[in-house]
C-alpha cells in the first residue's frame, strides 16, 4: 500500500505546484525613468493599484521608478525586446520617432495640464499612429506646462536677455531668440547648478520647485505658459497579446481615465507646490503683459514648420492634425 499513497501524494502536490501560478494570478513589470516622488512615478503607482484593484489580483505589477530597470533613453527598446513588461517614455527623447503625436509638444500655450493630458489620448484615439505599432499603449499624460523660475524678476521679455536658464528641448530654441542662454542639463545637476551660479534659473513646470526644492534659490516665478511635455505608456507587443481578454478589457477602459487623473493631479500639485513656496520662501509669481505672449508665440512658428516638416517625410496631414490639436485645445480648456 505504501507506494500507491507516495504516489498520491506525489501527484497532489505536482497539482498544487502547477496551481500556485493560475491563482497567484499574472505580474507584469513596469519601468520608469524619473524618481519615486515625481509625477510620472506618482501616476505609475496609481495605475497600479487601480489595475489590481479592478482586475480583482489576476493582474499584479511590479514597479521600477528612478531608472532602477531601463534608464530615459533606453525604456522604448527595453519594452521592445522585453526587458520590462511596461514602460513610461519620454516622447521628446526621441526626435523622429514620434511625429504625429510630437504635436502635443508645439508651442500652443496650454494652460492646464488636464487640457493638454486629454488633447493627447484623443488625438491618439483619432488617428491611432504607426509610429505605436510596435507596442501597446495603455496611457498618455503630458507635463504641466513650462514656466520661467528665476533669481531675479522677470517681469517682461526684455528681461532675459543674457539670462542663463536650465531647459530642455524646444524651449531651448525659443530662449536663444529670446537673447537669453538657454543651458542643456539634466535636471539632478540643476540644484546644484543655481547654488554655483552656472544658471540663474530654470524654464520647467512649477511642481518642482517643492519636489526639487527650487523655490530656495528661484524666488520670482513668470507664467509663460513654454510647451508641455508628452509622455507614454507602452507595454510589449506580445506581452498584451498573452494577457486574457478580460484584463486587456480593464486596461483598455483605464487609458483615458489615467489620463484625465494624471493631468488633474499635476495641476493640484502645482498649485500646492506654489502655495508651499509663497509659505516658505516668499517667492513672487510675475505675469508677462498681453502682447509678451504673441511674442512668444512669434518665436515658436518655426518649431511649428520643423514639426510640419517631419510630418510630411511621415506622410502625415499636419495640417489636419494642428487644427484638431487646437480644437481639442480650446473645447478642455473651456469646461
Amino acid at each position: 500500500m505504501r507506494k500507491p499513497t507516495t504516489a498520491l501524494v506525489s501527484c497532489l502536490v505536482l497539482v498544487c505546484l502547477l496551481a500556485i501560478p493560475a491563482l497567484a494570478g499574472t505580474m507584469v513589470t513596469y519601468a520608469n525613468f524619473p524618481p519615486a516622488k515625481t509625477f510620472p512615478a506618482v501616476q505609475m503607482e496609481r495605475w497600479k493599484t487601480e489595475v489590481e484593484k479592478r482586475t480583482g489580483g489576476e493582474l499584479t505589477v511590479q514597479t521600477f521608478p528612478g531608472s532602477t530597470l531601463l534608464g530615459a533613453k533606453n525604456m522604448l527598446r527595453g519594452v521592445q525586446t522585453g526587458q520590462a513588461d511596461i514602460g513610461c517614455i519620454s516622447i521628446a527623447y526621441y526626435p523622429g520617432v514620434f511625429p504625429l503625436m510630437s504635436a502635443v509638444n508645439l508651442p500652443v500655450a496650454f494652460t492646464s495640464t488636464e487640457a493638454a493630458s486629454l488633447t493627447m489620448w484623443d488625438l491618439f484615439l483619432k488617428y491611432q499612429p504607426k509610429e505605436f505599432k510596435d507596442v501597446k499603449v495603455l496611457a498618455m499624460f503630458t507635463s504641466a506646462p513650462s514656466q520661467i523660475m528665476s533669481k531675479e524678476p522677470v517681469r517682461t521679455l526684455a528681461d532675459l536677455k543674457g539670462m542663463e536658464l536650465r531647459a530642455s528641448g524646444s524651449i531651448l530654441r525659443i530662449l536663444n531668440g529670446l537673447s537669453a542662454r538657454g543651458v542643456g542639463m539634466p535636471m539632478s545637476e540643476t540644484p546644484e547648478a543655481l547654488q554655483k551660479g552656472v544658471v540663474k534659473g530654470v524654464v520647467s513646470s512649477f511642481d518642482v520647485l517643492k519636489d526639487f526644492n527650487f523655490a530656495e534659490s528661484c524666488r520670482h516665478e513668470t507664467i509663460v505658459n513654454l510647451p508641455v511635455y508628452p509622455f507614454a505608456v507602452i507595454m510589449n507587443k506580445a506581452r498584451w497579446e498573452s494577457l486574457p481578454g478580460e484584463v486587456k478589457m480593464v486596461l483598455d477602459d483605464l487609458a483615458r481615465e489615467q489620463a484625465q487623473w494624471t493631468g488633474q493631479y499635476l495641476d493640484n500639485h502645482i498649485n500646492d507646490s506654489l502655495n508651499w513656496s509663497r509659505e516658505q520662501y516668499q517667492v513672487e509669481v510675475h505675469k508677462l503683459p498681453p502682447e509678451e505672449h504673441a511674442e512668444l508665440k512669434r518665436l515658436g512658428e518655426p518649431l511649428v514648420d520643423d514639426w510640419k516638416a517631419d510630418c510630411a517625410k511621415a506622410g502625415i496631414d499636419a495640417e489636419a492634425v494642428l487644427k484638431d490639436l487646437l480644437a481639442l485645445q480650446a473645447k478642455y480648456e473651456s469646461l
